[in-house]
This record gives structure tokens, sequence and C-alpha cells, in this order.
């Protein structure tokens, strides 16, 4: 059988190299250790042999199937440092500037799953190459359109990636019950097992029914599948399996157990009783206990049944029937017992990896074929430069009118340094008698200014306008909504928008990402205005808050109500001489003279347009 087929010595991405052998380099950025068993060694039969696992994971009980594996690392030909960069990114939440360089350049597909809003987002607006979302299937109330709508609130992401983007479902008919887009860019990767062979050695000495259900003392899912399962067979001894972070008052409730452990429950239990009824998703140790030849007793309806399962003698239609099945088996029934362990077998089948292989390799070939021709198209389209709108909500002078001045100009300037010459946009108030073209005269040639007023859209219209925008599954969560009226497409054309203060009457209409230039909190110590809930609202939406001080950070944390494990939206600005001892909050100095800037060094201004580059999403020309 042949490898995937790329043209010699092609790069399917701009920009990305390929690994010794011309394969695309892959980045499969999942912890799951099962399914890392058997995905690695599909992935390299079909040709990819430099692939990259991610070393650090979310410390959360729904990863308690999860591992690192250093594994894959030997076979990568990228330079070592580039390789100590993605191993110490947090591919699940933001992974920073830096590592995605170092994947942009070295990687041409990436697997992913949807933990955070942060890492969706992250994935669609940084990475060039074909991002492949790992479905493995939810409860039947649930959908992956729902995750991305709860995950964006309606906002674009995936959408912008255009043929780039995939749905890889790991069962055929996961898209049967998804939207459009899941639809259209649905591409069958099925799961298999790494081995399926049935392994002898199963006794059943151990007259107890063995049930697996994890994370019973705190997810309302599993703790009502275990009391279902404690009332339909009360009175027979059981024990149950999975790993429990919260301990269960129930002295049956093995909770975590060594792998020995583990090993021999299956080996020695005399039952495995399978509960889903689930019609598109599946748990991993019913196929444990078939390999283990335990007998197997699962509820009809399920995804056992589309893998062979009905008709099995180990199938039961109701509750009553899986007891009375489980009864016979606890008390010896040994013919009942050769019926189940040899037929259940043909649920291994299925999950076979050679079974598997040339739906792998043809519907990856078909990713590679469409990233080439995707990237072709991308070449020919010219991409403008990326527009950082700075506004003043209000009337400012003084100070406030001079930072928003000095840090339009850190912008533009360290989008120069870093190579990239954003355009910077100053906003102010059409107000004639407020500002004068004096005002205005000391920014540099790189900084225009544009006037606006605010406008007010209720909920309808709101709605309407982000349709308008390509935001066609948001939905409105308040009454009204600010935008910005400027007489070119509502700031449309920006791509960033840094508020200067936190002085917003209504939340601003999220077209686009916003940032807030935050210098006090002083409605925490007296009333400021009647704006002081709003105010707070503003920075909680705010994609990140830029503050000047560290006792401002603090109340932006503490006061504000900013988190930053769900985001890291502080970080400091502040002028020349400032010095926050025992903090880590990365500095971002602003060095004047007279009341005028000036850049002693590059640092002023590369630490800043990093954090906006990284929140804008990508831009192609008007």
């Amino acid at each position: 059988m042949n490898d995937i087929i790329i043209s010699p010595k092609a790069n399917p991405v701009s920009g990305a190299t390929l690994s010794a052998t011309g394969m695309p380099r892959i980045m499969w950025l999942l912890n799951h250790s099962s399914a890392r068993r058997f995905e690695i060694p599909m992935l390299r039969a079909c040709g990819f042999d430099e692939i990259f696992l991610p070393k650090i994971h979310p410390v959360d009980p729904s990863f308690r199937s999860a591992s690192v594996d250093f594994s894959e690392d030997k076979n990568l030909t990228i330079p070592p440092a580039d390789l100590a960069v993605l191993n110490a990114a947090d591919w699940y939440g933001d992974p920073g500037r830096d590592a995605w360089a170092v994947a942009n350049r070295h990687f041409s597909l990436l697997f992913f799953i949807v933990h955070t809003a942060e890492a969706l987002g992250s994935i669609s607006d940084h990475f060039q190459g074909a991002a492949i979302w790992r479905a493995y299937g939810l409860e039947r109330t649930n959908s992956y359109s729902n995750i991305r709508k709860h995950f964006t609130n309606g906002v674009k992401t995936v959408e912008k990636m255009g043929d780039r983007f995939w749905f890889g479902e790991a069962y055929e008919d996961l898209r049967e019950v998804e939207g459009e887009l899941i639809q259209r860019r649905a591409v069958y990767l099925p799961l298999g097992l790494p081995a399926t062979d049935v392994i002898n050695g199963w006794t059943g000495r151990d007259r107890r029914v063995f049930f697996v259900c994890p994370d019973i003392g705190f997810n309302p899912y599993y703790r009502g599948i275990f009391e279902e399962f404690s009332r339909d067979f009360a009175g027979l001894p059981y024990a149950v399996g999975g790993s429990q972070p919260i301990t269960v008052a129930d002295p049956n409730v093995l909770g975590f157990v060594s792998k020995e452990e583990h090993e021999r429950n299956m080996r020695e239990m005399r039952v495995m009783y399978y509960h889903s009824r689930e019609p598109r998703h599946i748990h991993y140790h019913p196929f444990e206990a078939v390999r283990a030849g335990m007998p197997l007793v699962f509820m009809a309806g399920g995804m056992l049944d589309k893998l062979g399962g009905v008709g099995l003698p180990g199938r039961a239609r109701t509750g009553d029937e899986a007891r009375s099945k489980i009864q016979r088996l606890l008390q010896g029934d040994d013919r009942l017992i050769e019926e189940i362990r040899t037929s259940q077998h043909v649920l291994l089948d299925p999950m076979r990896p050679e079974k598997l292989e040339d739906t792998w390799r043809r519907n990856l070939t078909h990713v590679v074929e469409r990233l080439q021709v995707s990237s072709a198209s991308q070449i020919a389209v010219r991409t403008r430069k990326k527009r950082i709108a700075i506004i003043l909500p209000i009337v400012y002078r003084g100070g406030t009118l001079r930072a928003a001045k000095l840090l339009a100009e850190a912008v533009s300037r360290g989008s120069e340094q870093a190579g990239e010459s954003a355009e910077v946009v100053l906003l102010h108030l059409d107000q004639p008698s407020a500002y004068s073209a004096k005002d205005w005269s000391d920014l540099p040639p790189s900084v225009t200014t544009r006037t606006f007023n605010w406008w007010v859209l209720d909920k309808a219209e709101a709605k309407t306008a982000m349709m308008f925008d390509g935001h066609s599954d948001w939905n409105p969560v308040y009454e009204k909504y600010l935008v910005v009226d400027d007489g070119i497409m509502q700031l449309g054309d920006c791509d960033l928008w840094v508020v200067i203060s936190d002085r917003l009457s209504l939340p601003i209409l999220p077209m686009r990402p916003v940032m807030l230039t935050v210098f006090d909190y002083l409605q925490r110590h007296y009333r400021v205005s009647d704006l002081d809930e709003q105010i707070l609202l503003a920075n909680r939406l705010a994609k990140h808050v830029l503050v000047t001080t560290e006792f401002t950070r603090q109340d932006a944390l503490q006061y504000a109500g900013i988190d930053p494990a769900v985001s890291p939206k502080c970080q400091c600005w502040c002028p020349e001489g400032a010095r926050l001892r025992g903090s880590e909050t990365r500095v971002t100095k602003v060095h004047t003279s007279s009341g005028q800037p000036i850049w002693r060094h590059t640092r002023t201004t590369v630490e800043l347009w990093p954090l906006c580059s990284s929140t804008m999403r990508p831009t192609k020309a008007n």
C-alpha cells in the first residue's frame, strides 16, 4: 500500500517545511492515552513520520484518561530550540505567539479537541495549515455544533479557516445531528483499537458485576447513571470502576486502582455490564472486557448495535432482561457464559486497524490535497495590513489624551519593529469644539485620526448587524449594544478595537475583538458615576485589559473580576521608572521626555505589539 501522495518537494502550506521523507508534519494535540495508542500508529501507517504530541494538559477530572508521551520527539527533524518552545506551550489554552510561529514553520496538519474558547479561537486565528477537530461522540442531548456555539457565543472562529477546517468524526454518523458547517466539513477518520486479539486468562472467580462509572461524586450525568444501575441491580454483588476525584459513600466503588489491579479485575470479575444506549458515543472499557474474555452484558440501542451487537446473547433490550442474564452468569450458567464469550469477539472486528487503514489513508489524502489547493489560492489573494483602532470613548484631555496618543504610537512602532507594519487609527468623538488639528499634530505619519459617534442598537438590530458581519450563530445577551458610527462599515475595516478607559455605557457589539486600557478603578472606593456596574461588565467582556500599575492590576483581578486562569487579560503599561517588584506581570514601558514620546530601545514597543497581534483575527484584502 502506498503512502499518501503529495507533489514531490511540495510545501502544502507556505512557510511550513516537510519531514525528512517529504511528508507533511502533524501536531496531534490530544493527550487521551487510548486514542493515542491507536491513532499515532495509524498516522504512521499512512506515511506521516513526524508527529508532535503535547506535553501539558489541563488538571481537570475530564482528563482522567490523559497522559504525556515524549516518545515521538526523537523522530522530529526540527531544531531542538523550536521543539522546546512547542513542549513548553499550553495547547489547550493560548500557546502564544512564539509557539504558533514554530508550528506554522514546521507543521501542516493539526488534530485538536475543544476544551476552551481560548484554544478554539487561537487555532482559528493563528494556525495556517489544516486543523482537524477530532470528535469521538457526545451524549444524545448534545452536539458539536452546540459546543462550538457555546465556546464562541456565535462569533466566527473555524469558519474563517474555510477549506482548512475539518470535522474529524470517529464514527461515520456523528455528522447527522450537526449544523451545516460541520456536516459540510466532516471527514471520516474511524476510531479503532491498537490490538484486537482476545487474551486468554479470564477466570471469572470473582462473582461480582463489574460496572465502570467515573466522576460519580460531582458529575450529574454519571451520578444519574450510577443511581440507575444501583436501582436496577439492587441486591446483586458489584464493583464500580472508574476514577473518582470525590469519594463516594459506597464501599463497592473502587476509585483509582493501579494498572495491575485493573488488569486483575478484568481477569477475575464474572461479568461486565455496559449501560449505554447512546447512539453516537461509546467508552473503551466494553472492548477491554471483550479482549479479556470477560462476558459482556450490554443494553440494546447504543453504539455496540452498530458495531455488530444486534443478535448477540449478551445484548439486553430491557433492564429486567439485563438483570436476568447477569444473575444467570453470577450463578454459574456455563452455557450462557460460553455463548457470550465465543460470540462477542465480533464487536472487535470493526475496530481492527487493518480494516480502517484504507479509510484513513484515503481521507487524509483528501485533506492534504485540499490544503494544497487552499494554500495556492491564499497566495493569490492579497493580504492587507492589519489595522488597529485606538478609541477615545468620551472627550478626554490631559493625561488620558496623551496616553492614547502614546499607545497609538507604541502599537505602530511595535508592529514596524516586528516586521508587520500595521496601520493605526485613533478615533475621537465628532465634536469640533472638543478637539482641534493641533491636538493631533504630534502624531507620527503612521497614525491617522478619524471621528465617530456612538450608535445604540436594540437586540434585534444587534443580531442583524452581527449576521451581516458573518456571525450567523450569534445571539444577543443584553438588551442594547454600542456600535461605532465612523462612516466606514462601523469600524469593520479595523481588526482590533482598543478602547482608552472602560467608560462605556453599554456593551460594545463584538464584531471585532475589544481590548481596554484601564488607568484606575476609583469606583471601588467611592461612587464615580451611574455606570459603575456597566463599567465592570465592560472589563469582563474585553478580550484583554491593559493596566498602568500593579495596584490597578490587582483591582482588575479582585474588584473587576477578571479571571487570569481563563484568559491572561492583564498586562502592564507604565511610565519609565515604574518598577513592579515581586510581580511576574510583563511590563511594557513607555518612555517620555518633556511630554513627547521617545523610543530608547526596541523592548519599548515589541512587548506591546505581540499582544495586539495575537488578539486580532486573520485579515484579507477588503
